[in-house]
């Protein structure tokens, strides 16, 4: 197993990285470090013999968090940014609708499932609408208005 990155190598988070139970001082699930942020890789290890784990100085974020190898791009690579993300709340900007049939209305709550942010066109989701999920581009999305929410 060779390094794809060397250290001192400027890195960019893929996507979000939260704590899995191992970062100390910090709640389980709380957000570490959101997607783009740069950092610079400090140190190489592995786990389990078979992954290999880097240390990464988040200076704009004053953290140091490990990072699998696939959670990792080069800053000089191309990225994408994105509007939405996994599991936010969103409405369509118009019907969306599948051979005809209108599944979501502007106003509609959805949930982002998946990103797909090197989609052709530009960014686009899987938003599941009413038990529906959808392949919707960015632009035909808004966050969804907290007063339009559901109470359950």
């Amino acid at each position: 197993m060779r390094p794809k990155f060397e250290y001192g190598a400027q890195v960019r988070v893929v996507r979000n990285l939260r704590n899995d139970g191992t970062y100390p001082g910090e709640p389980t699930g709380r957000l570490l470090v959101r997607r783009g942020s740069v950092g610079y890789v400090r140190d190489v290890g592995t786990f389990l013999q078979d992954q290999l784990i880097y240390s990464v100085d988040f200076l704009d974020d004053n953290r140091r968090v490990g990072c699998r190898e696939q959670e990792l791009q080069l800053a000089t690579d191309p990225w994408i940014p994105t509007r939405f993300e996994f599991r936010e709340k969103v409405t369509p900007t118009m019907p969306l609708g599948i051979q005809g049939e209108v599944i979501a209305n502007p106003g509609d709550p959805g949930e982002i499932e998946k990103v797909l942010q090197h989609h052709p066109g530009g960014p686009a989701y899987h938003v599941r609408f009413s038990g529906r999920t959808l392949q919707v581009p960015e632009t035909a999305l808004a966050f969804l208005s907290p007063d339009t929410m559901e109470v359950p």
